[in-house]
């Protein structure tokens, strides 16, 4: 691992002091992702997974003898606050995809990049970083119990993403979950992911559900989380130290 320092955004300050609610409506404006009706911004990649909007929620199916299936944003991001509410009632992986790429011209197409992990299962790494089809686990929730069972299946579950400058940190549920410093990919499309299943045709129908998809892109210092230490954090930044690292000497 390459340490660096993270970056923290300052926090601008207007000339004349505005009215307190104005203000904080300005700092937490957030923009939906998705309209409850449609998907438009959006548009599938790589395999053959559907995706469809029920009930106020985006949904996605798995199919036999297909790659993993993206839903992917036609517009891209760099640094953000991303929140969304997850449904999955069996041991179906998935993953929200930050800061990635899909492109005719590299790597056939294939998406790859920054995954927030969806994981059901027993090993229950939900809230973990994965680098999709790149380099692999960035942080995974090895020893962080509180973490690993925040995520309840068969039950809504609330994803909160902060991904700023080169630190990206999630959240469960409100739980703490990852805490990456890297920056292979400064921006990048966001892409819903339904993972391939083989030819194991009992799997196939298997369901996720998305809602409640919404975008922070404005005045994110005010908005961010303190760090209190509490979460592991990987640095994959090349020949610096992290603020972090340095306070721990």
């Amino acid at each position: 691992m390459h340490p660096r320092v993270a970056l923290t955004l300052p926090l601008l300050c207007a000339a004349f002091p505005l009215p307190a609610l104005t203000l904080a409506a300005q700092q937490a404006t957030m923009i939906p992702l998705f309209d409850g009706k449609t998907l438009d911004g959006w548009y599938p990649c790589n395999g053959k997974a559907p995706y469809t909007v029920e009930h106020g929620t985006i949904t996605g199916r798995t199919v036999v003898n297909s790659p993993n299936s993206f839903l992917c944003t036609k517009a891209s991001y760099s640094d953000f606050i991303l929140e969304y509410d997850v449904w999955v009632a069996t041991n179906l992986n998935s993953g929200m995809q930050l800061r990635s790429t899909v492109d005719p011209a590299i790597r056939q197409g294939k998406v790859h990049g920054y995954q927030v992990e969806i994981d059901p299962s027993d090993r229950a790494w939900s809230g973990g970083i994965y680098d999709e089809s790149r380099s692999g686990w960035l942080h995974t929730l090895v020893g962080q119990e509180t973490a690993r069972h925040a995520f309840k299946k068969g039950a809504w579950n609330k994803f909160r993403v902060e991904a700023i400058g080169p630190s990206m940190r999630t959240w469960v549920n409100g739980v703490p979950a990852a805490n990456v410093l890297d920056e292979v990919s400064p921006s990048g499309i966001l892409a819903i992911q339904v993972h391939a299943i083989g030819n194991d045709s009992a799997r196939a129908g298997e369901v996720i559900r998305f809602r409640n998809l919404r975008i922070q892109t404005q005045r994110l210092a005010a908005s961010r989380t303190p760090d209190d230490g509490t979460t592991p954090q990987f640095n994959y930044l090349a020949n610096n130290i992290s603020a972090r690292e340095k306070q721990q000497g």
